[in-house]
């Protein structure tokens, strides 16, 4: 669980910018778009649920 806990802000923040022009490139404007909401999202979920709280297990 350590391991997600570390990789998720990094894969977030690699995966937005690299996932989102390119879907802009092939797809376009409507596309890149919602890929951006729904990447961001689940970034969010992601970091929301592997997030480590002091003095709560």
């Amino acid at each position: 669980m350590r391991l997600v806990v570390a990789i998720t802000p990094i894969a977030g923040a690699l995966a937005f910018p690299l996932i989102v022009p390119l879907v802009l490139r092939w797809v376009g404007l409507p596309a890149a778009v919602l890929s951006a909401v729904v990447v961001g999202t689940l970034w969010f979920v992601l970091m929301l649920r592997t997030a480590e709280m002091p003095g709560h297990h």
